[in-house]
């Protein structure tokens, strides 16, 4: 009797019920990737938003930290000089970068007054705004620089320079005006006896318009090898851009109405350039015509001139007639 070996074909509802166990499995899996991934996405994203929120706090933090700073040796956002030092000679700092930054353009020889004035101002009061970008600036300076390193020395006159940055954008971005500004607040700060040395080297060794003028580093140089006592902190306070801040913030000061000591004068441009309050609209390279200009302030002149008296001919005495 023959027997039949094949296995007995599963019953439909084995068979379905082998489906619905494997469906089963198969989306639980799918519902724990789905977990998975929604946990992965969750850590990620706590993760940035954690480091977002360090990121805030440590500038926060630091920004309270670091207040603004205000550079010393100031009044009403000016430097005085109180100590000049020789001119007419730019400033060696032994070659490297500032060496060839400054061999374009060549440096102009400073102006000398071929003739020692007559006359000696009585105790003036002589303020120039100055941007280290400007033209103007420096051929004031460099005409001028003999003859009011002078009058400082004798008493005659006080000097006062307010760094303001009005030409930042003419630098292809590097903000030269305020930075140079800035670094000459951190010799007035840091190394008032060297401030008109260094800003006489600022101003002989003038970039051009458009162009990118001294980096943070030849800046610090040129202080430093204008005799500041600690090259170390002045250093780095023009490297660390002290007192940037603070020159913005005085040359909105400067531009916002009438100026200090003055009756309605306003900034419109630089250079400048007040004495006893009153704008020289003079020739800027010429000192001889500041010279007078400041010499009629200083006596008064300026307001109470009178035409001097034409001589008269002497008449002749009568000889009495015997």
């Amino acid at each position: 009797m023959a027997s039949d070996e094949t296995p007995s074909a599963p019953a439909p509802r084995d068979r379905r019920e082998a489906v619905r166990e494997k469906a089963l499995r198969v989306h639980a899996q799918q519902s724990k990737a789905r977990a998975i991934r929604r946990v992965s996405v969750g850590v990620v994203i706590a993760a940035i938003v954690a480091a977002v929120a360090v990121v805030v706090t440590w500038t926060v933090t630091s920004t309270a930290a670091k207040p603004q700073l205000s550079p010393a040796n100031m009044t009403n956002d000016g430097i005085r000089v109180e100590v000049v030092g020789a001119v007419g000679d730019s400033v060696d700092t032994g070659g490297g970068a500032l060496a060839e930054a400054s061999a374009s353009p060549t440096p102009t020889p400073t102006p000398t007054v071929s003739e020692t004035p007559a006359e000696t101002p009585e105790s003036v009061d002589i303020t120039v705004y100055v941007d280290y970008l400007s033209p103007g600036v420096k051929q004031f300076q460099l005409a001028n620089a003999s003859q009011l390193a002078e009058w400082v020395s004798q008493g005659a006159a006080t000097l006062t320079y307010h760094p303001v940055a009005l030409l930042t954008p003419k630098s292809n971005g590097t903000k030269y005006s305020l930075r140079s500004a800035g670094a000459a607040a951190c010799v007035a700060t840091y190394a008032p006896d060297t401030f008109y040395s260094f800003n006489q080297s600022l101003l002989e060794r003038q970039p051009g318009i458009d162009t990118d003028g001294f980096a943070d580093s030849e800046l610090a140089a040129m202080a430093i090898a204008s005799g500041a006592d600690d090259p170390k902190r002045v250093r780095s306070c023009i490297e660390g851009q002290d007192f940037v801040s603070w020159v913005q913030d005085a040359t909105q000061r400067a531009l916002e109405g009438t100026l200090p000591g003055t009756d309605g004068v306003t900034l419109t441009g630089a250079p400048l350039v007040l004495v006893n309050g009153q704008a020289y609209v003079g020739a800027l390279d010429d000192p001889k015509e500041f010279s007078q200009f400041v010499l009629t302030l200083s006596s008064h002149a300026y307001y109470t001139s009178t035409p001097t008296p034409t001589p008269v001919p002497a008449t002749p005495t009568p000889t009495p007639t015997k």
